[in-house]
């Protein structure tokens, strides 16, 4: 909820979500996750998922048609901690 309201709300301009491990798998079964990020999406926040986790668990292709970015986020992450940009991890 924080991350669409964030938005709808105008605390925050731009609000991305990393999907890591096994919340990979759990978006991909759980059909009540999936609605909670389509609203994200449709909200305008962007969410990636790590490729290499998302392999590991074999919802690479699910989390695609879910319209999440997969792709592999070791230097994006890197990218964000060496800029210094706002980072919440759960």
């Amino acid at each position: 909820m924080y991350s669409t309201n964030a938005l709808s709300k105008g605390w925050w301009e731009k609000v991305n979500i990393i999907v890591w491990g096994e919340s990979a798998k759990l978006i991909a079964e759980d059909d009540q996750i999936q609605l909670e990020v389509q609203k994200m999406l449709t909200a305008g926040v962007t969410i990636e998922a790590c490729r290499a986790c998302a392999d590991r668990y074999g919802v690479s292709r699910i989390l695609e048609k879910l319209e999440l970015d997969v792709k592999y986020m070791e230097e994006p992450l890197t990218e964000i901690i060496k800029k210094g940009e706002n980072l919440i991890t759960l």
